[in-house]
């Protein structure tokens, strides 16, 4: 399985652009893939994506930047050495969406499959399963990312939010729900809860 984050510049994949991915190969932590590009030509960039991932306008257009073809190469090299890549994210449709546009635009002929394994969905069930509240808000489940690390016993996600830290959180989230174990040696000095542990 593969955890992958994307940081964009905008919500639809087909006016904006990718400006960086991070991925944390699951069944092989170690690997770790990050890299960024500037965004592909014409692409829209929106002051709200900005905000939250933190780049600037000027560094989603640097030509010093790789390109995004380059990019979605880069990423296709190391998803080759995957043993199974079955993706896994927080809401990842989202990210599935723009790395198939990506490829596609870069001329790989490669997809991620349409079936993937949302974080959400998992911590949602587990919350049931255990008899948790579910948080809340507007009468719809509020597990954030950040309230999903809550759960797992960890702080929030630094912010502003970063690809491969948000691949970490979610592949530590994610191993410590279904398997409760740590996964990531960064996340030692926060204890699995004793809810979570098989």
């Amino acid at each position: 399985m593969v955890v992958i984050d994307v940081e964009t510049s905008g919500l639809d994949p087909h006016k904006y652009s990718i400006l960086s991915i991070g991925a944390v190969d699951f069944d092989n932590p170690k690997r770790l893939f990050y890299e960024e590009c500037k965004v592909w030509d014409g692409a829209l960039i929106s002051k709200d994506a900005l905000r939250v991932n933190g780049f600037t306008e000027a560094e989603t257009v640097d030509s010093k930047k790789q390109t995004l073809e380059k990019l979605m190469h880069s990423l296709k090299l190391w998803i080759d050495e995957c043993a199974e890549i079955t993706m896994i994210g927080q809401n990842p449709s989202f990210d599935r969406d723009f790395l198939n546009n990506s490829f596609r635009r870069a001329g790989i002929d490669f997809k991620f499959a349409v079936r993937t394994v949302d974080l959400h969905s998992v911590a949602f069930f587990d919350h049931l399963k255990k008899e948790i509240t579910i948080p809340h808000k507007n009468k719809h489940s509020d597990l954030s990312l950040d309230n999903i690390a809550k759960y797992a016993g960890l702080e929030e996600e630094p912010k502003p939010h970063n690809a491969l830290n948000g691949a970490k959180f979610e592949a530590e989230a994610f191993s410590r729900i279904v398997y409760g174990k740590q996964l990531l040696p960064e996340f030692k000095k926060h204890k699995v809860p004793k809810y979570l542990i098989i």
